[in-house]
C-alpha cells in the first residue's frame, strides 16, 4: 500500500466527523477504497464491466440504507490496480465507497489481512477484511467476485457516529453487500 493511499484511508475516517455536521458540503472529496495487492502479472488491465455502482445500484437500495450525497470515486494505484465507483454517506452513520476493481477475491485472501472472513453472497464468493491497522474496528472492506476482479465495498464507521458507531462495521458492510450484490447482472 502506498503512503498516499494510506493517508486517503485516514482521510475518510477524519471526514466522517465533518460529513455529519449540519450543512456539510456534499462536494467534499471522499477517500477511495484501497486494498494492498501484489503486482501479479495476472491482474486484469481494467475493472470488470457490466455493472457501474454509480448508476446501477437502485435508488430503493440506497434509500433502504439512507445513503445520500453520491460522489464519484475513481482511482488508480501502482501495478495497474484500478477502482471505479462512488461514495455515499448516511447522516450521522457510516460512509461506504462502492467500486468495481480489478482486484480479485483471491488476491485479497492472499494478503492475509486481519479478521478475514469468506462467505457467499447471492451465489458469488465474497471476502471481508479489516485493512486499516490504525482503526480496525471503524473500517471494513468486502470484495465480491466479478469476472476480471470484484465489487468492493469500503465502509468507514467511526465510533463517533451516533446512528451506527456502536455497530460492527463488517456486519454493516455485509448487510449493504447483501442488498447491492443481487442487483448485479449474472454475467458480470
Amino acid at each position: 500500500m502506498t503512503s498516499g493511499r494510506k493517508s486517503r484511508r485516514l482521510t475518510i475516517l477524519a471526514l466522517g466527523a465533518t460529513l455529519v455536521l449540519p450543512g456539510c458540503d456534499s462536494s467534499t472529496d471522499h477517500a477511495a477504497p484501497t486494498v494492498a495487492t501484489s503486482t501479479s502479472p495476472s491482474i486484469a488491465p481494467d475493472v470488470p464491466t457490466g455493472y457501474d455502482p454509480c448508476t446501477d445500484i437502485p435508488q430503493s437500495v440506497l434509500d433502504s440504507e439512507s445513503l445520500r450525497s453520491k460522489d464519484k470515486q475513481d482511482s488508480n494505484a501502482s501495478g495497474g490496480v484500478k477502482w471505479r465507483g462512488c461514495a455515499w454517506l448516511q447522516t450521522d452513520g457510516y460512509a461506504p465507497v462502492i467500486t468495481t476493481t480489478n482486484i480479485t477475491v483471491d488476491m485479497v485472501r492472499d494478503k492475509k489481512f486481519a479478521d478475514t472472513r469468506e462467505y457467499t453472497i447471492n451465489g458469488r464468493r465474497a471476502i471481508s477484511t479489516r485493512q486499516v491497522d490504525e482503526h480496525p474496528d471503524a473500517v471494513c472492506t468486502i470484495n465480491v467476485e466479478m469476472k476480471g476482479g470484484s465489487l468492493e465495498i469500503f465502509l468507514s464507521n467511526p465510533p463517533s457516529r451516533k446512528n451506527t458507531g456502536n455497530l460492527d462495521t463488517c456486519a454493516l458492510a455485509r448487510t449493504l453487500a447483501e442488498k447491492v450484490v443481487p442487483t448485479m447482472p449474472a454475467t458480470s
